[in-house]
């Protein structure tokens, strides 16, 4: 699998699919789980993403079980230095069934990040997210933190998700001025069929990626735009899965059509033509896509071989 420099020309080389382990350890077992991660590893990936409140359980719970399943896999296989590991903090509830995150503090994120590597079995994070904005405390303050973890070797680069791009923006100026890390890395949901921003995501919390974003990434060579809901949930080719009612506007036939004529060319699934449209973009996008079976991530991995012509690139730009 081709890679990518992440975050930078510092940052690592990281491969151009980053694997999501939501379900790792709860709807997906422990043996597809392992078995996911060893086909990764070996068609090329290094970039597993996980989280320290995925997945919630029925009872609120934050349950943990992504991140202790990959550490067991991580230990199991010997395999700490072949992968690059993402985490994540700020959105975990307070409390079992508590509404509210913890948030952005300087001690959650101190603890926050200990406790993701012990669950992890590790003593590093290459790229650790704040999870979410907490405008509730000042951004020195937790610039100031994440800036302490780096200078300890015990994180790597650092990104934001789900913030709204200004706050990206004036939050690597305050790291700047302060000769703190900043933000290098950004996340935020983003797919070739494109929601109206006047009706609400079904998912609370998803934020996505807006033409101002791409233009700030485009200007700033040193950041990577990541993306998460890539493939919709199976919106592009499952019939019992219809899409939030954000998509149902006229563009999203139409760019249907093109997305599924452009597969029936090349001899390659809808998927894996929105993988390659994500990833050859401007900016380019690296995708972060979970799978539930061995099957599954074949089908993402080919994606990666998919090369869109000019023509093809200009028919999916202009549908719509």
């Amino acid at each position: 699998m081709v890679r990518r420099r992440i975050g930078g020309a510092g940052g690592p080389e990281a491969s151009a699919l980053c694997l999501g382990a939501l379900p790792f350890g709860s709807t997906v077992d422990e043996a597809t789980s392992f078995a996911i991660l060893d086909r990764f590893v070996e068609a090329g990936g290094n970039l597993i993403d996980t989280s320290d409140h995925h997945v919630r359980r029925p009872d609120g719970s934050t349950g943990d079980t992504s991140e202790t399943t990959v550490g067991r896999w991580l230990a199991s296989r010997g395999a700490r230095d072949d992968v690059l590991i993402s985490a994540k903090v700020g959105a975990r509830p307070t409390a079992p069934g508590a509404g509210r995150a913890e948030g952005l503090s300087a001690p959650v994120i101190t603890k926050a990040a200990r406790e993701s590597m012990r669950r992890l079995g590790t003593d590093r994070i290459d790229l650790y997210w704040t999870h979410v904005e907490d405008r509730s405390v000042p951004l020195a303050e937790t610039l100031a933190a994440l800036g302490t973890l780096v200078s300890e070797g015990a994180v790597g680069i650092l990104g934001a998700s789900h913030h709204a791009t200004w706050r990206t923006d004036r939050a690597r100026t305050i790291a700047l001025g302060n000769g703190w890390p900043g933000y290098t890395c950004v996340r935020q949901r983003y797919s070739y069929l494109q929601p109206r921003f006047d009706t609400a995501l079904p998912e609370g919390g998803h934020v996505h990626v807006t033409a101002e974003l791409l233009d700030y990434v485009r200007s700033e060579p040193e950041l990577t735009l990541f993306a998460y809901s890539t493939l919709l949930g199976g919106g592009y080719t499952r019939t019992d899965k219809p899409l939030p009612a954000a998509y149902d506007h006229p563009g999203t036939p139409r760019r249907r059509a093109a997305v599924h004529a452009v597969a029936g060319e090349l001899g390659a699934t809808p998927n894996q033509v929105v993988l390659a449209w994500l990833a050859g973009g401007s900016p380019p996008v690296l995708p972060i896509v979970g799978v539930s079976s061995v099957e599954q991530l074949e089908e993402v991995l080919g994606g990666f071989d998919v090369e869109l012509t000019p023509e093809q690139r200009k028919r999916l730009d202009r549908a719509g």
